[in-house]
């Protein structure tokens, strides 16, 4: 029997499953995907934000200025890539100043630092590209990107090496409560343990009911991104908001970590798990964008993607035990800033678990540290020494992103191995380039397959079921004619 079994794999359970393993904890993750960050974590706007615009005295405000503070030091440790760039918020009319000091006030209360109003000659000093049309921002220096999807594989990779287990493809459909055990009901068979947090994102609502806690509803809410080239990716060297609004902090113009430019997302109520990009919202995303950025070459977009939020019908996170069921817990409605909250969450979901009875001792086992390779970065010197000590690092898989056949093995090894082409791409990135995977995709496969001692066809392309060989072409011609 476990002592915490969480329910979701997303930035928040498995920060929360990181927190756990500095303890003598016997803890679980459960995830219904194969793989964790699969969903809203490997889909948003990939910010650190700086909090300024929560409402002051709200969990959004205290974890968000919390969070910030503790994510750049977890990334040195955990070598995630991340950059602290700043962010403005652009001001077009005098109604704009409104919210941009309402913003500035709200963030000094929050204890954001370093907020300024910046007026425009400065403002186009710092951003020339920035439309004419803008006259103020809002600064906050403390705003970062990041790799989302990796703040979340680095996490859970680190807790499994300090004695903690992830079940993938293990999704719940049913919850039941015998004394102090709950036996949660997954299609990987029964999980036993003394307590639950529900950290299941847009599904959260569903798992809460499974104990009878019908206290909030999700509304999924999507968003639709652009990501383009790199050679787009110095057109802004900061975060680019608009002024936020009822249904979100609008479409944003930023960098990422990996060198590219993303653009989005709008805001779209949508069914659980509809993450479809459509026409008229990447045509809303665009306008939107060019209004900030006039001169974005949309031309050079090399990836559209959506991801989709869990807004609750609550207006401020969900944190804090279920008072349907004792010894239950909820982590729901994690929208924005929820990336940027998810290690202050986490944190205080252990403090919440011990004055519910959980006992906390350190764990000897406990892993703070994390390096990657990653052959792009490396100096001349470096790639040469790095190769004589593997030669599979003299091979490169991926031209457009110099990944190695090394770097996949490296991966392929990990505490938590990924199981499919998209899992590589999410923790060494091949398959992040202009061409999209299109000559790397099928020699990742192999390699993968090689590795797990699987035929190709059984690699998916992304979650369990997304075949991309369904077998030979004769064979099909063939069965297509009967």
């Amino acid at each position: 029997m476990f002592d915490v079994a969480i329910i979701g794999g997303g930035a928040c359970g498995c920060s929360l499953l990181y927190e756990l393993s500095r303890y003598k904890v016997n803890a679980v993750l459960l995830e219904k995907e194969n793989d964790v960050s699969v969903g809203t974590t490997k889909a948003n706007s990939a910010i650190v934000h700086a909090g300024y615009d929560p409402e002051p005295g709200t969990l959004m405000a205290r974890y968000n200025v919390e969070g910030n503070r503790i994510i750049e030091q977890l990334c040195a440790d955990l070598d995630i890539l991340y950059d602290k760039i700043g962010s403005l918020v652009l001001g077009f009319s005098e109604e704009d100043r409104a919210t941009v000091e309402t913003l500035y006030r709200r963030g000094v209360e929050n204890g954001v630092p370093g907020l300024r109003i910046v007026e425009k000659e400065e403002l186009h000093q710092m951003e020339p590209a920035l439309s004419e049309n803008a006259l103020f921002a809002l600064w906050a220096p403390s705003a970062a990107i990041i790799n989302p999807w990796e703040l979340a594989i680095a996490q859970a990779e680190v807790a499994v090496q300090g004695g903690a287990k992830v079940m993938l493809d293990a999704e719940v459909t049913g919850i039941e409560k015998n004394g102090d055990v709950f036996t949660i009901q997954t299609s990987q068979g029964p999980v036993q343990a003394r307590f639950v947090v529900n950290a299941a994102g847009v599904h959260t609502d569903r798992i809460a009911a499974m104990v009878g806690d019908n206290s909030f509803q999700i509304i999924p809410n999507r968003g639709e991104y652009f990501v383009l080239d790199t050679t787009q990716g110095k057109l802004v060297s900061r975060v680019i908001f608009q002024c936020p609004t009822k249904v979100g902090k609008g479409v944003l113009v930023s960098p990422t970590v990996h060198g590219n430019l993303i653009v989005g997302p709008n805001a779209e109520d949508v069914s659980v798990d509809d993450a479809d990009t459509t026409s008229m919202g990447l045509h809303n995303v665009r306008q939107a964008a060019i209004r900030s950025v006039p001169n974005i070459n949309f031309r050079d977009s090399i990836r559209n993607f959506a991801g989709v939020r869990a807004i609750s019908t609550q207006d401020d996170f969900i944190v804090g035990p279920s008072k349907a069921c004792e010894g239950f817990f909820n982590i729901a409605g994690i929208k924005s800033p929820g990336l940027t909250s998810s290690p202050a969450i986490a944190r205080d979901m252990v403090q919440m678990l011990y004055r519910a009875g959980l006992e906390l001792s350190p764990n000897p086992d406990f892993v703070s540290k994390r390096r990657v390779l990653r052959f792009k970065s490396l100096s001349p010197k470096e790639r040469g020494e790095a190769i004589l000590r593997n030669p599979l690092y003299g091979t490169i898989v991926c031209r457009c992103e110099t990944v190695t056949e090394g770097e996949i093995v490296d991966a392929m090894h990990r505490p938590l191995p990924p199981r499919s082409v998209d899992g590589i791409k999410r923790r060494c990135t091949p398959g992040m380039g202009r061409c999209q995977g299109g000559f790397c995709g099928p020699r990742v496969q192999a390699i993968i397959a090689r590795e797990l001692g699987i035929p190709e066809s059984q690699v998916p392309l992304d979650r369990t079921g997304m075949h991309i060989i369904l077998g030979r072409t004769k064979e099909q011609k063939e069965a297509g004619k009967q």
